[in-house]
């Protein structure tokens, strides 16, 4: 793997190098122009943050940008998977999401989104533009296997794309099949393998394949990337097939800690998650739990040990890889809280810092806009993507979506699409 597809802070200096120069993009990342040079000719290497950094920058250029690829992105909630591609000079042109709230931060943090598509039932493919890429984070609903008519819809016999009418994930096979973008990368939580005993998992290869894609399926754990035991499948189709191994994507060196994501001391306080108090940053209090609901989340954890079952709150330290954060987070919070000391309850993750935990704030550039409720916010949260994973996957994806040449399916490749899911567990 060369240097610039395992940072991808060096294609956008690349990239962003077409249209600054070197002491334009200096003065729009906050570096000297010495340490710009230093990164150009590869004496250092930038941060990882410095993607991010730059795509927000070129986001305000009013200068004309001509992107490498185009993509859509489909039940898109907050962006996270857009936001791994957009960084390698993707351009979105359709996106599509019914959630109001998760709309609203969605434009929010991408000022560009005006149209957004509510109900992508009532859309046809032909109201979507050509694409190279479809993204989407689809929802995993049941098939039905038998008694599905062959006649509606595609107007033809389809057999596995037959199996799919009447679910969301058949909108994602018409819009495959209508314009047969180059690749897709599809998201979905880690039980659709074993979903309605393996049935429902065998229809979607099936269906993506019948299409004439050649599909890599990759359960991944995102906790080499962030504080945070995540697993999800995804799925990387290409039409021209390729050479792509899932389960070698560039990890940082060093494993993140919960500590790397909790409010500081000597940050600027951030109303309403923390407050100012002595000249030192602290959490606001309002996300201590309170007395009444500490003992019952106790209680409760105390009651199914007693069982032998594993059900309970979980209480984390800085140093720390936490549970999974999920949408009901809000509710009470039990499978992350956060140790305040002895004496004290503990604490939920502030949106801010759960933002920090999914990775949609890179240290040094501009935060994540948080245009709602508490409420809201962990919704979105618990529902999205780590974004650090989906920004791995996009550095194979888009070399190979782009040159696909380059990158000729070996043995390995193509046997790998054949493997039970079972075994690509990373």
């Amino acid at each position: 793997m060369s240097p610039s597809e395992e940072n991808p802070a060096i294609r956008a200096i690349d990239h962003a190098l077409r249209y600054w120069t070197q002491e334009e993009l200096a003065n729009r990342v906050g570096r000297q122009a010495r340490t710009v040079r230093r990164w150009i000719a590869g004496e250092s290497s930038p941060p990882l943050y410095i993607a991010e950094t730059i795509r927000r920058e070129l986001e305000r250029d009013e200068r004309p940008r001509q992107p490498d690829f185009t993509f859509i992105d489909l039940f898109a909630g907050i962006g996270g998977i857009r936001r791994g591609f957009e960084e390698l000079n993707g351009r979105c042109v359709f996106t599509s999401e019914w959630d109001s709230h998760a709309v609203k931060t969605y434009k929010a943090n991408y000022p560009d989104a005006e149209d957004i598509a509510g109900d992508i039932t009532k859309v046809t493919p032909g109201e979507i533009g050509t694409h190279d890429l479809l993204l989407a984070g689809f929802p995993c609903q049941p098939f039905s296997l038998a008694g599905v008519s062959k006649k509606n819809s595609l107007g033809r016999a389809h057999g596995f794309l037959d199996k799919t009418q009447g679910t969301l994930f058949f909108n994602i096979v018409e819009i495959l099949e209508e314009h047969q973008p180059k690749a897709f990368l599809l998201e979905n939580v880690k039980n659709l393998r074993s979903h309605d005993h393996g049935r429902t998992f065998e229809v979607i290869m099936g269906s993506l394949r019948e299409l004439g894609y050649q599909v890599h399926a990759q359960l991944i754990d995102a906790t080499p990337w962030i504080p945070q035991r995540r697993e999800r499948i995804y799925l990387a189709g290409f039409r021209q097939p390729v050479d792509l191994d899932l389960q070698q994507l560039t990890k940082p060196a060093r494993q993140p800690v919960l500590g790397d994501i909790l409010h500081g001391v000597d940050e600027v306080p951030e109303d309403p998650y923390t407050i100012a108090v002595n000249g030192k940053t602290l959490v606001s209090p309002r996300y201590t739990l309170s007395d009444h609901l500490w003992q019952y989340l106790q209680d409760y954890a105390a009651k199914h040990r007693a069982k032998g079952n594993g059900f309970g709150c979980s209480v984390f330290g800085p140093d720390d890889v936490t549970r999974t954060l999920s949408a009901r987070y809000h509710k009470d919070g039990s499978e992350i809280l956060i140790d305040q000391g002895r004496g004290k309850n503990p604490r939920r993750l502030t949106p801010r810092e759960c933002a920090r935990l999914m990775g949609f704030d890179a240290l040094g550039a501009q935060p994540m806009k948080i245009p709602v409720s508490d409420t809201q916010a962990y919704r979105q949260f618990g529902n999205s993507v780590a974004v650090p994973v989906v920004r791995a996957i996009a550095a194979v994806m888009v070399p190979r979506i782009l040159t696909p040449e380059k990158y000729p399916p070996n043995e390995l490749s193509e046997t790998q699409t054949e493997l039970p899911l079972d075994t690509l567990a990373a």
